[in-house]
């Protein structure tokens, strides 16, 4: 090991971290200042990875949970050879720079993970390596090991306060996740001061309850980092934290306190670290040589390492095309199994809970893609969204798994499935009650800023869940899931639609998608335009036309559709045409033309959800009708509660008349 090398490249991080966070005026030099020494052996010494190739395949992960602490990634980046540039680094929190503030996914090369929200970070990683254990146990031959990789994480104080990491790193322990090793930044230092303020728990003790190993070391000790990673990684059925006392800041002047943490150091105090580097204070972005040698020297090692792999996998490609076409179609986000497996049957007429559907399309979609792996949050039964295909369930004795039991853990769940879909080769969907959503919402937000394919199988969505009362009745999550971003939130008003989208999530590969499933049977019912699996992937279509220039339009999703053609079927002298909006943000995006081919160029728009108004304001020319629930629930059955509310049949048709 070349420790000199090691020494100068830790040099290096702090000085370009410094002149980044100081030229832009922002960030956190706490961190990169801190572990330094961490950044350079990882990307040195442990971690199997080629910078010419980001995407690798069989390459380790590392994940930055703290994300605050960027720069520690962009330097070692940039210096090891990633496509991170100079001018990248100098021009740190800018609009358009590959630097910015927090590590973005798919923005910057070499980053695995957008981070920024303290603990994700862990449960991403705690996702990865599911997926890497997964993966090995589905590809791998006696002759050939081609799925055979670590993920590492580096956390503080802040990732292990978040009750997420709690989440995660349980789950992690009982499965077993002997692949995953985190390093803790354990410089006992917050914003506000000492976390002995608010974090005096016993980390060691807490980790090793969960089922993890627990070692201990010193940050700036590189020789005993290295020696930690291989007794983390001899012990095969136990995840490893690496506790390393470090200093925040170090070498600043104001080093091991709250000062050096979430703020540039000042002119004065950049020139004085610097001094206390060896390095020139009035010059900026300096590299030690030794730096540049010692990497441009790992450069063919690094290379080697993957031409070794490529060689074995297109031996193991030969000897295995099965499993070969398998994956292919696994990191292409295509079908690879049965093409002749038909869409379950829903007979016009029959009724049947969009739950119901859906379970059954998982069963569809789970033969017709090898690699789609569902779970829930201890609400399988319930959601109906078990498997019922080869594998069984994920344990540590049975790593072929397609259906994961997360227990009660929603955040949890989310964000390791995030970390599924980002590892490559696995299609995740989850699933729990759509008012859980409230949960999950931080990592749905990150799926989607991501642009991560995650499914969300979200059942019992609406008052209709009837005694659970209003705690269990979502009222306003519709609203607020459509807020988000890039996330496809798809409400089917019956079991055809459920099938329907299946289809659009499942040939969905830039973007997460939520659907929001009934509890209660819905009917299936007729559709007048003949060719609506086609006219429903622009959101919305024609379930009853009325007529070609209608009076009143009932714009309606989920379970309200049935209601709508109820309540117009108890009109007379007006035409009333009915409209199912599967994708509310979908349609608005459509051209004006075709929403007005839908809606009717000069129809009385009457909104019918189950749900808040906000968001539906514009369809109508008078509020009175927007036919929405902007209340709590109540507690009793169902139909008693929609009687209660006023929301009916009966009551939308007095508001049609009206």
């Amino acid at each position: 090991m070349n420790l000199n090398g090691i020494a100068a490249v830790a040099k290096s991080v702090r000085s370009l971290s410094i002149d980044a966070i100081q030229k832009a005026n922002s960030g956190h030099p706490g961190l990169p200042l801190g572990c330094a020494e961490l950044a350079a052996v990882l990307y040195g010494e442990i971690l199997k990875h080629n910078p010419a190739d980001s995407k690798w395949a069989d390459r380790d992960r590392f994940v930055l949970s703290a994300g605050h602490g960027s720069m520690f990634l962009y330097s070692i980046l940039h210096l090891s050879g990633y496509k991170v540039t100079l001018d990248d680094i100098k021009n740190f929190r800018q609009v358009g720079s590959k630097c910015p503030g927090h590590p973005e996914f798919g923005w910057t090369d070499g980053v695995e993970n957008t981070s920024g929200p303290l603990g994700q970070g862990i449960a991403i990683a705690v996702g990865m390596a599911m997926a890497e254990s997964m993966l090995a146990a589905k590809y791998n031959t006696p002759k050939h090991k081609i799925v055979d990789h670590y993920t590492y994480v580096l956390t503080g104080e802040g990732c292990l306060e978040e009750g997420v990491s709690s989440e995660a790193s349980s789950f992690a322990g009982h499965n077993k996740l002997g692949k995953l090793i985190v390093f803790y930044d354990q410089n006992k230092i917050s914003i506000d001061g000492s976390t002995d303020i608010t974090f005096t728990e016993d980390i060691a003790k807490r980790y090793e309850a969960y089922g993890w190993q627990v070692l201990r070391g010193d940050m700036y000790d590189v020789e005993g980092i290295v020696k930690l990673v291989e007794q983390a990684k001899a012990e095969t059925e136990k995840p490893t934290l690496i506790m390393l006392k470090s200093v925040i800041g170090k070498f600043a002047p104001k080093q091991g306190t709250p000062a050096v943490h979430g703020e540039p150091l000042g002119d004065a105090d950049v020139a004085q670290t610097k001094i206390n580097l060896g390095f020139d204070p009035e010059k900026f972005f300096q590299i030690d040589d030794e730096a540049v040698k010692y990497f441009a020297a790992k450069k063919s090692e690094f290379a080697s390492k993957e031409e070794a792999w490529n060689k074995e996998f297109a031996e193991w490609r030969k000897e295995n095309p099965e499993l070969a076409g398998e994956w292919d179609a696994s990191f292409n986000g295509v079908a690879d199994g049965d093409s002749h497996l038909s869409d379950p049957v829903f007979e016009v007429g029959k009724s049947v809970a969009t739950r119901t559907a859906s379970g059954e399309m998982i069963n569809v979609m789970g033969e017709r893609y090898s690699y789609l792996v569902g779970g829930s949050a201890d609400l399988k039964g319930s959601n109906k969204a078990g498997m019922k295909c080869d594998g069984g369930t994920y344990t540590p004795e049975n790593r072929k798994g397609r259906f994961v039991e997360y227990g009660i853990r929603e955040f949890g769940m989310a964000s390791e499935a995030l970390g599924m879909a980002a590892h490559g080769g696995i299609r995740p969907y989850v699933s729990t009650y759509l008012v859980f959503s409230d949960y999950m919402r931080p990592s749905i937000r990150l799926a989607a800023l991501m642009k991560m394919p995650v499914i969300y199988d979200l059942t019992h969505d609406s008052i209709y869940v009837g005694e659970d009362g209003p705690t269990h009745q979502p009222i306003e999550h519709l609203a607020s899931l459509r807020a988000i971003p890039g996330l496809q939130v798809l409400r089917p008003g019956d079991a055809e639609e459920t099938a329907a989208a299946w289809h659009i999530a499942m040939t969905s590969k830039d973007h997460p998608v939520l659907f929001a499933l009934t509890r209660q049977n819905v009917p299936v019912y007729a559709k007048d335009d003949a060719n609506w699996r086609e006219t429903i992937k622009k959101g919305a279509y024609i379930v009853k036309n009325g007529a070609e220039n209608p009076d009143v339009t009932l714009v309606a999703t989920g379970s309200e559709v049935s209601m709508a053609l109820e309540a117009a079927s108890k009109v007379s002298g007006k035409s009333v045409r009915v409209v199912s909006v599967l994708d509310k943000n979908l349609f608005e995006a459509q051209d004006e033309a075709f929403q007005k081919s839908i809606l009717g160029a000069n129809a009385r728009v009457i909104v019918v959800e189950a749900g808040v108004r906000t968001g539906w304001e514009f369809y109508v020319r008078n509020k009175k009708d927007l036919f929405t629930i902007d209340r709590f629930g109540e507690s009793g059955p169902a139909k008693k509660v929609a009687e209660a509310l006023g929301f009916t049949a009966d009551k939308l048709a007095e508001l049609i008349n009206a």
